[in-house]
């Protein structure tokens, strides 16, 4: 398999590479995003709309799912990737139908993501007719009646594919898996597939619940937080707000990572006069430079270490927990050896880290897909949360588990009922309060979509908001996958790579964005949104849309349902998309935690949905109390001459949306198709810092032995992440991520540990 790379708008080979000054993590930022703003938006307009950026009365952030404080909002209460992200949703940039009269579908594909990206708004309905080169206007009406032709014409509903993104607000995620399970089927893949499913499935066992235990006033109460496997400067920038916070407040922070990243070494605070004209904070007191995939070994080593020296909190575990002995006894003896080779560290850092977690009274621990991608994901989440418990670091203020999510609304979206899997007291509340019956059978994730379409099973596919094809890994295998459909449907506010990989036919329905306002017959509206530790609130959108054509996502679904279902099913559709209370009101009474909902969410703040664990130390598990676990080591085998490579975002990325072409922490400038390299390992293979090289996976498919895959044109940046690692960017490196390589239990892919090499040009 191969996949050459679309047409760039750089020479790749000539990218800058300077020395990131990794102690400027936060002013530099300030000035680019609000360059980005004005150049986008306008200087009025930009005015305008970052006011309300994370306000009450504004709109919440569509980046990412950290929590806005509780009380006092700073007047900018964003980040830079956040400022981003409103100034591409709010341009004044379109795209109408003499944009698609002039490129042909078969011209855009050769362009970047980022070129795509660019190009602004999209404006109203389009279509791409069975063998036709451009897309063409079609009507809202023609655009729901195509569709539900496709779909009531299906020999049985598991056959359609309904893929949610994580932007997708709350009323609009209840009503599609409404519309979903009306239809009959189950299939709801979401982009929490490929990143924190791996938390839930080990959070769920664990203690009962798949979210975070802690809320954002936990960090100013803190002694130690520990960040794994996450690069916050990144992927939640508001995030190092509340790291120097907490270290001005005395906390300890342990960064774990392979690649020393900038954000956690040293943060310039762009809203206080010390980040501006002094150095900014040094947040991290101990780097854990770790191997790809060695955390599991690590934290084995920490709960062996604390069990050696019997510094547990022996309460917590006689009256709250279950599997402690057998846990136990799965560390008395340690691998020492397979540690070391798995970690790449010393023993001496490993003693010295668990020292801290000892010294420490309140303890949190903070992960992402550092921690998420890999094949033993599951367990390696399971071995962190084995290690609080040893320490009864949950449901006690200052501590707890805080898997830190990406898109603003994926932990909402799953809440409303969007998962291929939800237990059966939903799916009966789900019946009882519309008079229907919803399938029990389990749909298809991710990974099983894309299989069920290259193999025939899967001929429609619909996707609210995200990019698909750029989410995803393999994608030549994915993008073969999309072109065996008969019709494939995206739900979009811009252009992206997931609209030139199409079916037989294929839709682009342009909706409302998050900064746009949503006025419906009863009146102006609102959705709601539940950030990353489980508070649900408001979002207003104030900006006049992009075209009087766009609709809301909730008109979208209820428009499409009442096609695709009849005027005789019993769900009043009509009555959702006039006013967004109702749909609130059947939310509070089929969504646990959500009673009295209108009410509640129209407090300032919104609310806090419950949390048994951090409540009060209550787990809804097999056992009802929080379960440790023994898990066999995994250390991750790289043959002679090979490395281990992981997918990253750019600092100038926000998931799959490529703000721009630099990556300001890491030092490069004007291109994407880089790979990481450690100045020891490229010397040792042959290579030079510069060097253009193609990048092949190896990957042993048994029983067919082992299966390569191809990206080309890569330039290698000697960079110190640690050695045997290397680090490439998504989606540019996501087709040398196999399909089925993904996560025992979670499914999710394993973005995060691929054996590849470089190969020479």
């Amino acid at each position: 398999m191969s996949s050459k790379p679309p047409q760039n708008d750089v020479d790749e080979s000539a990218l800058e590479v300077s020395t990131p000054k990794t102690w400027a993590a936060g002013i530099p930022g300030v000035l680019v995003s609000l360059d980005r703003a004005v150049e986008q938006m306008g200087v009025g307009r930009t005015v305008k709309t970052l006011r309300l950026l994370n306000q009450r009365e504004g709109f919440d952030c569509p980046g990412c799912a950290w929590p806005e404080p509780q009380g006092h909002r700073k007047m900018a209460e964003f980040c830079e990737n956040g400022a981003k992200a409103v100034a591409e949703e709010a341009t004044k940039r379109r795209i109408g139908p003499e944009f698609f009269t002039e490129h042909s579908v078969e011209s855009m594909r050769t362009k970047t993501d980022y070129w795509l990206g660019q190009q602004g708004r999209l404006t109203e309905p389009m279509v791409l007719k069975p063998g036709a080169t451009h897309y063409t206007p079609i009507s809202w009406d023609s655009a729901f009646t195509l569709i539900a032709e496709e779909l009531t014409s299906l020999s049985s509903p598991d056959e359609a594919i309904f893929y949610t993104s994580g932007r997708t607000s709350n009323e609009a995620a209840f009503l599609y898996q409404l519309l979903v399970r009306s239809f009959g089927t189950n299939n709801l893949p979401d982009c929490s597939n490929m990143c924190h499913e791996s938390s839930g499935s080990a959070l769920n066992e664990t203690i009962g619940i798949g979210k975070g235990s802690v809320s954002i006033k936990d960090f100013d109460l803190a002694d130690l937080i520990v960040v794994i496997g996450q690069n916050p400067g990144t992927n939640h920038p508001r995030m190092l707000s509340a790291l120097e916070d907490a270290k001005k407040n005395g906390a300890k922070i342990i960064a774990v990572n392979p690649l020393p990243e900038a954000g956690l070494m040293r943060f310039k605070n762009p809203q206080n006069v010390a980040g501006v004209v002094g150095r900014g904070t040094a947040l991290c007191d101990e780097f854990v430079q770790i191997r790809v995939g060695g955390d599991q070994a690590l934290f084995q080593a920490i709960g062996h270490l604390l069990l050696q020296w019997d510094k547990l909190d022996k309460t917590f575990i006689e009256t709250k927990t279950h599997g402690f002995e057998a846990y136990a006894e799965s560390l008395r003896e340690l691998d020492w050896d397979g540690v070391l080779a798995a970690t790449g560290l010393t023993r001496e850092q490993i003693t010295r880290v668990a020292g801290m977690f000892v010294d420490s009274k309140r303890t949190i621990a903070c992960w992402a897909m550092g921690l998420t991608q890999h094949k033993h994901s599951v367990p390696t989440i399971r071995e962190v949360t084995n290690v609080m418990f040893l320490r009864g670091m949950i449901g006690k203020p200052g501590a707890g588990l805080c898997p830190v999510r990406g898109h603003s609304n994926v932990q909402g979206d799953r809440t409303m009922g969007i998962y291929e899997k939800m237990p059966e007291k939903f799916l009966l509340a789900l019946e009882n309060e519309f008079s229907i019956s919803v399938p029990r059978k389990h749909g298809f994730d991710t990974v099983d979509a894309i299989n069920a379409m290259r193999h025939g099973r899967g001929k429609v596919f619909i996707a609210m908001g995200g990019n698909f094809v750029s989410a995803t890994p393999d994608t030549p295998v994915t993008e073969k996958a999309l072109e065996q459909c008969s019709l494939t449907v995206h739900v979009s506010t811009k252009l992206n790579r997931s609209h030139v990989i199409h079916g037989r036919t294929a839709l682009i329905l342009p909706a409302l964005g998050r900064t746009e306002s949503d006025v419906q017959h009863s009146g102006e509206q609102f959705v709601t949104v539940e950030d990353s530790m489980s508070v649900v609130h408001r979002s207003r959108g104030r900006l006049k849309p992009a075209s009087d054509q766009l609709l809301s996502e909730i008109s979208i679904v209820c428009r499409l349902a009442r096609k695709t279902l009849g005027a005789s099913h019993p769900v009043a559709w009509e009555e959702f998309e006039k006013d967004y209370d109702v749909v609130r009101e059947h939310i509070s009474r089929v969504v646990p935690g959500c009673t009295d909902y209108n009410t509640r969410v129209r407090q300032p703040d919104g609310f806090v949905l419950p949390h048994p664990p951090r409540d009060s130390q209550e787990f809804a598990t097999a056992t009802g109390k929080a379960n440790f676990t023994a898990n066999e080591m995994t250390v991750i085998e790289v043959p002679e001459g090979r490395l281990l490579m992981q997918t990253l975002r750019s600092h100038d990325q926000y998931n799959t949306t490529i703000y721009g072409l630099d990556d300001r922490y890491r030092g490069v400038k004007d291109g994407r198709r880089v790979v990481f390299v450690n100045p020891d390992d490229v010397k040792a293979l042959g290579f030079s810092d510069g060097q253009m090289v193609n990048i092949i996976s190896e990957w042993k498919d048994d029983p067919t032995g082992v299966v390569e895959r191809r990206a080309e044109s890569f330039r290698i940046v000697s960079y110190s992440t640690a050695r045997g690692c290397v680090a490439t960017y998504f989606p540019e490196a996501n087709p040398l991520v196999p399909l089925d390589s993904k996560a025992d239990i979670s499914g999710t892919p394993t973005s995060k540990s691929v054996i590849v090499r470089l190969e020479a040009i």
